[in-house]
């Protein structure tokens, strides 16, 4: 079968797996956004190119290991009518496939999940395009096969191969704004995925994130700068046993530490908890024990969300541990993340800047119409990137008891040289792109300019420019 005949089933498959979606999820054909594609200019990719920046990390541990290098994944397109996009993604190896950071070097690994990006930039050259989902759709199961043969893991999570594709994806939503005229976000959003992505906070939180180990002094003094949600690590390492104990004394402390604080952006007053234990927990006993000291010391009420306590394989149902609990890795596309839901999960930590804004867009339709309230969780992405997560969490429903759109970033305490970062951010100076008071303000200004995401950044785009 020759590339043109294979490219035209792969999108016979997709636009077919569309609209098998669309109806099972209520929609017909007009409403599922054809009708708007038939508006839109065929857009052909003669030209793509790729590129990364190493940036120094301050150690973030998690899932029992910890990273320290961060690479900046940067995909560049070209069309037949010269308009030129870049797109940025910052690569999560650990995050996304701990078993690929575990058999690898933290290079070696980051080199294989940009392999794959460029392998996907391969694949579009030449290829034309009206629909920047269909083609995701189109690219995602060969990219995870071809990753799959690299990385010589047969189960390689799809989570790292939508990491992979985070820089294409954005690079062609660019490219299909600027050869369509579209100057904001909430005119890229195609019609079926609007509802999902239709509410407009004034402020978003600013969610930082502690690694396991941080001292609750540490955590006090976060909450003292104004941050009123916090993400904390757990799933220490070591046995279950010792897992478990270090967890419930980190608990205790953080309650005695912040427990006492007060915000005017939860319905109780109190400051709400946020733990993320990166599927440490092997079973669902170990939870309760956890769930039950925080019963015993007053703290119960006040936890938000445990995000992703178990790993992906465990089935366990979690509706009725009596707090919400989050998806996130274990909700890699729309259709994982139904089945997350059927589990018992009631929110999901959506990442666009991880995930892809194309699979994001679905996922967040599906918990609007299940009434299933997602936030916005970090990978360390760049600030560019941050303002890309930032543009979902504004339009994303409110999170039950919470009054302002939830975004965790954590950039600003890991990487080294973050304000260097800044200086590439178009939108750097805008008023919704710095925190204030442990929120972002997201006012009209951050709508009418998207964030400044869809502007042109100097840094990245110098890089395509050949050097005499």
């Amino acid at each position: 079968m020759g590339k043109t005949e294979n490219m035209s089933r792969r999108e016979f498959v997709s636009r077919a797996g569309l609209l098998a979606a669309a109806g099972t999820m209520g929609f017909d054909e007009t409403r599922a956004g054809f009708k708007m594609e038939k508006s839109m200019k065929t857009i052909r990719i003669r030209n793509v190119s790729s590129n990364f920046e190493r940036e120094p990390l301050h150690p973030y541990r998690f899932k029992g290991s910890a990273i320290t290098d961060s690479w900046q994944a940067v995909a560049m397109l070209e069309s037949d009518a010269g308009i030129k996009a870049t797109g940025l993604a910052t690569q999560g190896v650990l995050w996304s496939d701990s078993g690929v950071f575990a058999a690898h070097s933290e290079s070696a690994g980051n080199a294989l999940m940009y392999a794959m990006s460029e392998r996907a930039l391969q694949m579009i050259k030449g290829q034309s395009f009206t629909n920047p989902v269909q083609l995701m759709e189109d690219l995602l199961p060969e990219v995870l096969d071809y990753g799959r043969k690299i990385t010589g893991n047969p189960n390689l999570r799809k989570t790292f191969a939508l990491n992979a594709l985070v820089c294409v994806d954005n690079a062609v939503w660019i490219l299909y704004a600027r050869e369509n005229n579209i100057m904001q976000f909430d005119d890229l959003v195609p019609a079926e995925y609007k509802p999902g992505l239709s509410y407009r906070h004034e402020k978003v939180a600013s969610i930082p994130a502690f690694s396991v180990g941080t001292s609750a002094e540490r955590i006090r003094q976060a909450a003292e700068e104004g941050y009123f949600i916090m993400k904390l690590k757990t799933g220490s390492a070591g046995t279950q046993q010792e897992m478990i104990e270090k967890d419930i004394a980190f608990l205790t402390a953080v309650h005695e530490a912040i427990g006492h604080f007060e915000t005017p952006y939860t319905r109780n007053g109190k400051i709400p908890y946020y733990f993320d234990a990166n599927g440490r927990y092997e079973k669902k006993e170990t939870l309760l024990r956890f769930l039950d000291h925080a019963g015993k010391i007053g703290a119960l009420d006040q936890i938000a969300v445990i995000e992703e306590p178990f790993e992906e394989s465990n089935e366990t149902f979690v509706g009725d541990l009596g707090v919400r609990i989050a998806a996130d890795e274990s909700a890699h596309t729309v259709e994982d993340a139904a089945h997350r839901i059927e589990l018992g999960y009631s929110a999901i930590a959506v990442k666009a800047i991880a995930k892809t804004l194309s699979m994001t867009m679905k996922i967040t339709q599906l918990a609007y119409e299940k009434k299933v309230p997602c936030f916005c969780a970090d990978l360390t992405v760049n600030p560019i990137l941050v303002d890309w997560n930032k543009n979902v969490a504004a339009r994303l429903q409110p999170f039950p008891g919470m009054s302002v759109g939830l975004q965790e970033t954590n950039g600003h305490q890991y990487y080294k040289n973050w304000d260097k970062l800044m200086s590439y951010h178009p939108g750097s100076n805008g008023s919704w792109a710095r925190t204030q008071k442990g929120v972002y303000i997201t006012d009209e200004t951050f709508y009418a300019q998207s964030g400044g995401i869809l502007l042109p950044s100097a840094h990245y785009d110098d890089l395509f420019i050949p050097k005499e």
